[in-house]
């Protein structure tokens, strides 16, 4: 007599079927993108704050404007002359600030762009095909 554990142990294993789904993307919510746009916008402009600072930083440790200031100290016909004073690091992150907000307000933009002409666009074509498979 066989018992049902053996019985079972015997059956070869099914393969899990895959089920595939293919979806249509016709339509982009237009304040979704616009705050997804504007969220990636102000992360960009604080990495750029950073790396600008951090620039600075690593070339005024490494005296890299000393040997500038050496080096163009006599085309210039300036002996006392010295970049930190033209470029120092509160006015270069002031700029790397302003140019940040501004890149907020571009992208956001481009993002509120973005999504009106995709949502045109799927209007007129259908939309975009997308599939999904179940592994």
């Amino acid at each position: 007599m066989t018992s049902v554990a053996e019985k079972l142990q015997r059956k070869a294993p099914r393969k899990p079927t895959t089920k595939q789904v293919r979806l249509r993307l016709v339509y982009i919510d237009f304040w979704s993108v616009v705050k997804l746009a504007f969220l990636l916008a102000i992360c960009l402009g604080i990495v750029q704050v950073v790396v600008v600072v951090l620039i600075w930083v690593l070339l005024n440790t490494n005296d890299v404007f000393s040997q500038l200031d050496s080096t163009l100290g006599p085309i210039v016909d300036d002996p006392n002359f010295s970049i930190i004073s033209y470029l120092p690091l509160s006015q270069l992150s002031l700029f790397a600030i302003v140019v940040a907000v501004l890149n907020v307000v571009v992208g956001t933009a481009l993002g509120a762009i973005f999504a009106v002409l995709y949502n045109l666009a799927a209007k007129i074509t259908g939309g975009l095909l997308v599939g999904f498979q179940n592994a």
